[in-house]
């Protein structure tokens, strides 16, 4: 500090004087406010995604889901990559509990953003017992129990192959009322 801005500083403080000495500090609470932490929590209680008993896949058998009135078309455009995927989720080497609260937290965000494509990634192993088939099998599982899934596969090679999958979830209805407003316009 300079000359100059010394004698600012002095000027300034002229008119403060030193706390007495305090050796009881009070702190004050802040309003209760949820963590994302927490948020996360409350989401996970409400987790409807089974974990009990299951029958695995064997590996060699693909991985694949048809709603009832899915036409074989979207599923082949699925099974092709021709969806790009609107988001990602890697679940290689984790625990499945980890694997069903990051997919039920996933699945979430995905209907909140209206996505539509999702890719899931889950590995493959040697053995039908390996850790990545039974991630796999539960997957089968789960994805059932979400009413937007439409459809799933396995993914094309440079996706992950065997190794992952392609998700197709159904128009939410704010898509569909867009839809429905932009064809009505066309028609006039």
């Amino acid at each position: 500090m300079n000359l100059e801005d010394w004698d600012l500083f002095k000027d300034a403080m002229e008119d403060v004087k030193p706390l007495k000495d305090c050796a009881n500090v009070h702190w004050l609470k802040s309003p209760a406010v949820k963590s994302p932490r927490d948020a996360w929590s409350d989401q996970q209680l409400d987790n409807p995604l089974t974990s009990g008993y299951l029958t695995l896949i064997p590996k060699e058998t693909p991985l694949e889901f048809r709603a009832e009135g899915i036409q074989q078309g979207v599923i082949d455009k699925l099974r092709q990559g021709k969806y790009p995927p609107n988001a990602t989720l890697n679940l290689l080497r984790q625990p499945v509990e980890a694997c069903r609260q990051t997919l039920y937290s996933f699945m979430l965000e995905a209907d909140q953003r209206n996505y539509r494509n999702l890719l899931i990634i889950h590995g493959k192993g040697r053995e039908d017992d390996s850790h990545a088939n039974i991630v796999r099998s539960y997957l089968d599982r789960w994805l059932r129990q979400f009413e937007r899934v439409q459809a799933y596969c396995s993914a094309q090679p440079h996706h992950g192959g065997s190794g992952a999958c392609y998700v197709g979830l159904r128009k939410s209805e704010l898509a569909r009322l867009e839809n429905r407003e932009r064809h009505a316009k066309r028609s006039r």
